[in-house]
């Protein structure tokens, strides 16, 4: 509970500051708090995951911190919003791309993510990539747009194509989410609101995903396939928001996805659209491939696998309505232009 307490504190402060020193404490308030969280089982890859973790967002730390302090050296501005150098902005970029898991720095987040429970992955993919997104979102208006699309094509490429090969459902998951913050950060400079629309959307689809999978209790694909015996209604949902992750038309997830593509196309960069829709459907396969295991195929050899028992547990409540919201709320697109 302690931990929990001081993680939604380091968020806090870090989204509310303006000051630069404020928001890089809370960004290591957040990462001291998540430590034992992931290094929980005293299991070797758990703490190995652990000691990756702390040694990449250290670094990623101290880079924020040499960029503002280069900003403020230069400008005498220690204010988020008054990024104006140049080689600040740079630096800014590529520590907040290191926090979050962005190609090229995306090496660590599958590793880490395997090696976490599953609750503490739902908490390392949704929660702790908030305040660096907070922070791209503040720095906007000063960030090189040509760096940010290059490193979201390579994002959205990079997680696609690495997924394909993957049996683990967290590595999975982890690379799913490279290749949305592909989406997230080449749409930043033109339109921020945009970006933390498609970072909610994503937060709910990936909660009610590792929500669902820590409830029939699946770590890799080969126990996916014997697991709609135990909640046959919970993973026929899993499917649609498997579908709804991977941005298919009548879904929830095809909301951000056509809103960045317009927003793009808006902005005479329609080959870039183009490029990052195609490499989505990358992304589509291993999707595909997950929602085939959880209800569509049964185990070539039935007698080789055991089966589960059927649970008769409710389902609980978060899991219900993260799930719904992941499948239905498309409808909505029309009210998206007004709060943008």
């Amino acid at each position: 509970l302690m931990f929990a307490l001081s993680l939604l504190l380091g968020t806090t402060i870090t989204i509310t500051s303006n000051h630069w020193i404020m928001a890089w404490a809370g960004l290591e308030i957040n990462t001291l708090s998540i430590l034992p969280l992931i290094a929980k089982s005293h299991h070797p890859r758990a703490i190995e995951a652990a000691t990756k973790y702390f040694m990449t967002q250290a670094t990623a730390s101290a880079l924020v911190l040499f960029s503002s302090m280069t900003n403020a050296w230069h400008t005498g501005q220690w204010d988020i919003t008054q990024m104006t150098h140049t080689t600040s902005c740079l630096i800014l970029t590529s520590a907040i791309a290191m926090k979050l898991g962005m190609v090229p720095f995306h090496f660590w987040f599958p590793e880490v993510l395997q090696g976490s429970p599953i609750i503490t992955g739902l908490i390392l993919s949704t929660i702790m990539k908030l305040p660096p997104i907070a922070l791209l979102y503040m720095t906007s208006h000063s960030l090189n747009p040509t760096l940010l699309t290059l490193m979201a094509i390579m994002s959205a490429a990079l997680g696609g194509w690495m997924g394909l090969n993957q049996t683990q459902i967290r590595k999975i998951l982890a690379f799913s989410s490279i290749s949305h913050l592909g989406w997230m950060a080449i749409i930043i400079p033109f339109s921020p609101k945009l970006t933390m629309l498609n970072f909610y959307l994503y937060v709910l689809m990936t909660s009610a995903i590792f929500l669902t999978m820590n409830t029939v209790k699946v770590l890799k694909l080969s126990t996916l396939m014997t697991s709609w015996t135990k909640a046959p209604a919970l993973n026929t949902m899993l499917l649609l928001t498997l579908l709804s992750l991977a941005g298919l038309p009548p879904l929830t997830g095809f909301l951000p996805k056509w809103l960045i593509i317009q927003e793009l196309t808006k902005q005479n960069m329609a080959p870039t659209a183009i490029i990052i829709s195609l490499l989505s459907l990358l992304g589509l396969f291993f999707y595909l491939r997950l929602a085939y295991c959880a209800t569509i195929t049964l185990p070539p050899h039935t007698t080789n696998h055991m089966k589960q028992w059927h649970t008769y547990k409710p389902t609980s409540t978060l899991i219900a309505i993260s799930i719904v919201m992941s499948i239905m709320l498309l409808p909505i697109s029309p009210m998206v232009p007004t709060i943008l």
